[in-house]
């Protein structure tokens, strides 16, 4: 059996649960929560998705990403794909949270921040094939010339919208609307 998410509405509410795998198919939406690192000095972590990996293989992100399991606050579900992905523990805080139409189907797409201590990242190789720490204006570079998970590109586009903080009191759907946020 494959992994189990909450099939939600446009509201976010939940529907019932459902193989992440049929959500995609059929082009439901469920959640995802995304975690932006930063360092002491307020470095980006960036990485490398592994080249063998069914999703996004050899891409960019800026964002630790994973589904929201089943009963599962956005926020646990960002703490557990930091200690997953980069074996870190650290608090998030919620920076904003939008309906993406993206390449896996519709989601909603949480995402959050986390301050981590360089030393403290141990990658998970099958998650991660190289990571490095990248100020603003290298970030706003490497947008340009790398390829960029198309949803992590998305989220950086909606993350510049909001200015320098990242922080919003609401959620926005793909065409930039505000919506409820439950």
């Amino acid at each position: 059996m494959g992994e189990r998410v909450e099939r939600v509405d446009e509201q976010d509410r939940v529907l019932g649960v459902v193989e992440r795998g049929e959500a995609v198919r059929e082009g439901w939406l469920y959640r995802m929560a995304m975690v932006l690192c930063r360092d002491e000095r307020g470095r980006c972590l960036v990485h490398r998705r592994p080249e063998g990996v069914s999703r996004f293989p050899g891409e960019y992100s800026w964002l630790v990403a994973g589904a929201v399991g089943v009963g599962e606050p956005y926020a646990d579900a960002a703490r557990r794909e930091l200690r997953e992905e980069l074996g870190v523990d650290a608090p998030v805080r919620p920076l904003f949270k939008f309906l993406c139409d993206g390449e896996l189907g519709p989601y909603w797409f949480a995402v959050y921040e986390a301050v981590v201590e360089e030393a403290d990242v141990v990658a998970d190789a099958s998650e991660v094939a190289w990571h490095g720490w990248l100020t603003d204006d290298e970030l706003r570079a490497a947008m340009a010339s790398w390829k960029f998970v198309s949803d992590s590109r998305d989220a950086y586009t909606r993350y510049l919208a909001l200015g320098s903080s990242g922080q919003d009191s609401g959620a926005v759907d793909p065409a930039g609307h505000r919506v409820a946020d439950e």
